[in-house]
């Protein structure tokens, strides 16, 4: 399987209910590193697995919808912990929405896998992977 990465990052602000969080239950900001790997088991007719410049603007448009956003204000996510697990799969969601549309160019549908991972920091993370149906 073939695989290309590309990297961005995204600025929040979310609380979680839950004893289980202790004081994140209170607002705070987060600040994300987010890898987004794209797989293929083989490469497109121009020997690529998807176009790294689009996959990189692809990439920043979907982050921009959550840039700098307060996520208990977001009406799609009303009554939901924003943890780092949810919003990776949150990430996938709208990235092989955007393969389907073709944003990421037409042989990007070859494109089998799609892996978001995001860096609370240097020492945790969390990540979704999951086939583009």
């Amino acid at each position: 399987m073939y695989s290309v990465s590309v990297r961005d990052h995204f600025m929040i602000a979310h609380s979680f209910t839950g004893p289980v969080f202790g004081p994140a239950q209170r607002l705070h900001g987060a600040t994300y590193v987010v890898d987004v790997e794209f797989r293929r088991p083989e490469l497109d007719s121009d020997g690529i697995v998807v176009d790294i410049g689009r996959a990189l603007e692809t990439v920043h448009t979907v982050l921009a919808a959550l840039n700098f956003q307060n996520l208990d204000e977001v009406a799609e996510f009303k009554g939901r912990n924003t943890t780092t697990e949810f919003l990776a799969r949150v990430i996938f969601d709208r990235i092989v929405g955007a393969i389907h549309k073709g944003d990421l160019g037409e042989q990007a549908r070859g494109i089998k896998v799609v892996r978001i991972a995001l860096h609370e920091s240097h020492v945790a993370w969390a990540a979704f992977e999951g086939p583009v149906v």
